[in-house]
């Protein structure tokens, strides 16, 4: 029995030692240090640009989302933040409709302690369309 309670705390242990590092087969596939992220979705072309550049961790970032073609009409969208891989708490921005037909909002984008930067940003239009955006976030 004893040997099964060290067992397992070992193992919660590591767990929480591992912390945000568990790995993952998703790679980059935008820069939002040089400009707008660009997808495919829908009968949309949607464009992500996070400002101010480069894109770092733990400070105030502002989302800004525009579309080709037609644009939505939302007068709020959410954009999720999230590690692929991992399991870092509900990071959800809204994102409000401005005169210009952007969606605008401020969030952060927190530090992983073990060191990842590997972020991605899916911005929810609906149940089925809800393009993302992986990119590295600069420390």
């Amino acid at each position: 029995m004893i040997a099964g309670l060290v067992s397992g705390f070992s193992l919660m242990f590591l767990l929480i030692l591992s912390g945000c590092s568990a790995g993952t087969d998703a790679a980059a596939d935008c820069n939002p240090h040089i400009g707008p992220c660009t997808k495919e979705a829908g009968g949309y072309t949607v464009m992500l640009d996070i400002s101010p550049k480069p894109v770092v961790h733990m400070e105030e970032l502002t989302f800004d989302v525009s579309f080709s073609g037609v644009v939505p009409e939302f007068d709020t969208l959410l954009l999720d933040l999230s590690m692929p891989g991992m399991d870092m708490g509900k990071n959800q921005v809204p994102l409000n409709r401005e005169a210009d037909d952007h969606y605008r909002g401020q969030g952060i984008i927190v530090k992983c302690p073990s060191g990842r930067t590997l972020w991605q940003a899916t911005l929810l239009i609906s149940e089925t369309l809800k393009p993302d955006f992986t990119f590295n976030v600069r420390d």
